[in-house]
């Protein structure tokens, strides 16, 4: 008896638990490639690297979870960021472009010095972007719109309007290199992805994050420098969109300042929606954005696979997106599943949230030393 009562129940917290829809859409699209590539899931050594659908799909979906952890600490905020694209192609074109002058472009200090330059430049565009929006109270939709009409133009600069090609190994390693048999750019991402769990949930940033997130004013009131957290997450944004670009011109060894990491920041953005974050700012989850990243290059991957049109891509991609926000909504799961199911995640989504402001209180008294700013 008490096994019955205890299956339901267990079964209840799993589909309650803000991961579940995303994994399950995200393991059904990986299971709809089998039909048409019956060894989908399987994985080869070759020349002593690994490779396969799966490794391809981490592989080109690094720099989108790359961005997109960083955009889920800006949306946190209550914020935006539309300037990441344009980031990501101003450090590749500058990286590239410092490398492509050198005469030894397999030079390790002129590529890690390329690497700096172009890092270096991604967050001052970020500082750039906190400060319009927490010190000139700037909207964040218009304060980073303002670079990703200028940075691309600025990356075009940079590259005098040309696509640069250059022959630097070690710079290749980055994005397109391997290393214990697995591509480098999953170390990056996995380390970037660990700092940033480990500063939000290990520390109080997190809280504070999600305090002036909920409330930036009240935030401001009792202790938390709201307007300093915000510029130093659209400076940490900025900073995981440069990496993202480094790691995209080293796949492909050349800076292309018109195309590259065009319209990432809309893929990025689905990718915080589709992980349970709000757009609203407070809660986020950094393992819900990678789960969504990773369902955007597995449905990018499938539309391919299934050899659905080109022309129609776009659309296809947005219908499924639609999909896994609607089925995040407590009140379409209620008219679909019925109020009852609906009622116990609305319950549990409440509980969750009423956490929030204990939590930033008790993050405010740990930093009762700092000054209102």
């Amino acid at each position: 008896m008490t096994t019955s009562s205890t299956t339901p129940s267990r079964w209840r917290a799993l589909t309650h638990h803000h991961l579940f829809w995303p994994v399950a859409v995200l393991v059904l699209l990986l299971l709809v490639n089998v039909p048409f590539t019956p060894d989908f899931f399987s994985v080869k050594m070759a020349d002593g690297h690994l490779y396969g659908s799966l490794v391809s799909i981490v592989l080109f979906g690094s720099p989108l979870i790359l961005v997109a952890v960083g955009m889920t600490l800006v949306i946190a905020t209550g914020g935006i960021d539309l300037s990441v694209g344009a980031v990501v192609a101003i450090t590749g074109a500058l990286a590239c472009s410092y490398i492509s002058d050198q005469a030894d472009q397999g030079a390790l200090s002129g590529v890690l010095l390329a690497m700096g330059l172009g890092l270096l430049a991604a967050v001052v565009c970020g500082l750039w972007n906190g400060f319009l929006v927490a010190r000139m109270g700037i909207q964040p939709i218009i304060a980073t719109l303002i670079i990703m009409v200028a940075g691309r133009g600025v990356a075009q600069l940079i590259t005098d309007g040309q696509i640069i090609t250059i022959n630097s190994e070690p710079y290749k390693l980055i994005g397109g290199g391997y290393w214990l048999t697995l591509p480098f750019s999953i170390f990056v991402v996995a380390a970037v992805v660990a700092v940033t769990v480990v500063l939000t949930r290990r520390t109080a940033l997190g809280l504070l994050v999600e305090a002036v997130g909920g409330n930036a004013e009240a935030s401001r009131l009792v202790g938390i420098r709201s307007r300093r957290i915000k510029i130093m997450v659209y400076a940490f944004c900025a900073l995981c969109a440069g990496i993202a670009g480094l790691m995209i011109s080293s796949n492909t060894s050349a800076a292309d300042g018109n195309n590259a990491g065009l319209w990432i920041e809309l893929d990025a953005i689905l990718a915080v929606v589709i992980g349970g974050t709000s757009l609203l700012g407070g809660r986020f989850s950094v393992g819900g954005t990678v789960v969504g990243a990773l369902v955007i290059q597995t449905l990018t991957t499938t539309i391919y696979t299934i050899g659905v049109p080109t022309q129609t891509n776009l659309v296809f991609k947005a219908a499924v997106v639609i999909v896994v926000c609607l089925l995040q909504s407590p009140k379409f799961r209620a008219k679909v599943f019925g109020a009852k199911f609906a009622a116990g995640f609305a319950a549990r989504r409440r509980a969750g949230q009423a956490a929030a402001p204990a939590g930033s209180a008790a993050a405010a008294e740990s930093t009762a030393k700092m000054e209102v700013s």
